[in-house]
C-alpha cells in the first residue's frame, strides 16, 4: 500500500476516535452536572427543614419527594 494512503487512512481513524472520545466526555460532563444540580436541590430542601419534609407543596415545587427510586 502506498505510504501516503496508509497515512491518510490513519489520519481519518485517529480524527474519528477523537471525535468519539469527545463525545463520551460531553456525555460524561453533561451527567456531572446533571447531578450537581440535583445535589444542590437536595440540600437546599434540607436546609428547609423538616417541617417541609412531607409537604405535597414542597415535594411539587422542588420536584423531590414525589417518586421512589427502588433500583439498584
Amino acid at each position: 500500500m502506498d505510504p501516503i494512503v496508509s497515512g491518510m487512512i490513519n489520519f481519518q481513524q485517529a480524527a474519528q476516535m477523537s471525535s468519539v472520545q469527545y463525545a463520551v466526555a460531553r456525555k460524561m460532563l453533561d451527567n456531572q452536572e446533571m447531578q450537581g444540580a440535583a445535589m444542590v436541590k437536595l440540600i437546599n430542601a434540607a436546609a428547609n427543614g423538616p417541617a417541609q419534609a412531607g409537604d405535597p407543596l414542597a415535594a411539587a415545587a422542588t420536584g423531590l419527594g414525589g417518586e421512589l427510586d427502588v433500583t439498584a
